[in-house]
């Protein structure tokens, strides 16, 4: 996390340590139906929203879904509903007095110029598993799943610096084999496939999907890069290259990979 109105956010939530392992969490705010206990859902196009309106609004409604931009619903496990574990790194702490919801539903993007602050910091080195309840990611046409951190433009200008932290990206359909997205970050950008260096429109009530790759922002991956057809698990690991100051009392709470959100953008259930 970079900006300096994050670092005076960051002074508001203090870390209880550095160094923490959570047992499995499931976001408070959203549910992870199976197929046939979802209610009634809605066809929707690949953009992630419908491709019509529907004739009876009621059938829009499905337990733990979110509004699409135009109509429709994007079911909760389009996003992710739980936090299998997470390891934080040094000068870790920003956000985790909001974990596991911080990090579950759309990604609430503050676009070109600016770092969200709906995010959890990683620290130096740490690591998240994240889950999607009884959804999963399959390789289907172009990108397959988005994950937001909130990387920005300084000043705004995309000819100038992009202020990062990147991070590697791994998925496991079990859980217990991985494979990762090949990153070799470099002095500036482009970072190839680490996560982390590409800035977030998408946010509530903004009207950008937070399905759609073309307009979202974030960091888009696509299953077929690995030779992989699904995967219901991703990981993310900070690779550490933000210096965590040795003195405690200089000691910031923001270091790392900043994780706002993961998107489906196709579903096992659409």
């Amino acid at each position: 996390m970079r900006s300096t109105s994050i670092v005076r956010a960051a002074a508001l939530h203090a870390a209880a340590a550095t160094t923490a392992l959570l047992l499995p969490l499931a976001c408070s705010s959203s549910s992870s139906p199976d197929a046939a206990d979802a209610g009634p859902l809605i066809s929707l196009g690949d953009a992630g929203f419908l491709d019509a309106p529907a004739p009876d609004a009621t059938k829009l409604v499905v337990d733990g879904g979110y509004e699409a931009p135009e109509g429709g619903v994007i079911r909760a496990d389009r996003f992710v509903t739980n936090v299998v574990s997470v390891t934080y790194g040094d000068c870790a702490g920003f956000g985790l007095t909001s974990m596991p919801d911080v990090v579950c539903g759309p990604p609430v993007g503050a676009g070109a110029a600016a770092g969200s602050l709906d995010v959890v910091s990683l620290g130096n080195k740490g690591e998240i598993v994240l889950g999607f309840g009884a959804n999963s990611i399959v390789d289907g046409t172009g990108v397959d799943f988005i994950v937001f951190e909130n990387a920005f433009y300084v000043g705004g200008d995309p000819t100038k610096a992009i202020a990062t932290d990147l991070a590697e990206v791994s998925v496991s359909d079990d859980g217990i084999t991985w494979t990762a997205f090949p990153c070799m970050p470099g002095a500036s950008a482009p970072y190839g496939m680490c996560a982390g260096w590409r800035p977030v429109y998408s946010a509530p009530g903004n009207g950008i999907s937070p399905v759609d790759p073309q307009h979202a922002g974030g960091d888009p991956y696509d299953l077929s890069d690995l030779g992989l057809a699904s995967a219901r698990f991703v990981r993310i690991r900070d690779l550490g290259l933000t210096a965590c100051p040795a003195d405690p009392a200089s000691r910031p709470t923001n270091n790392g990979f900043d994780l706002d959100a993961i998107a489906v953008v196709n579903a096992k259930i659409p």
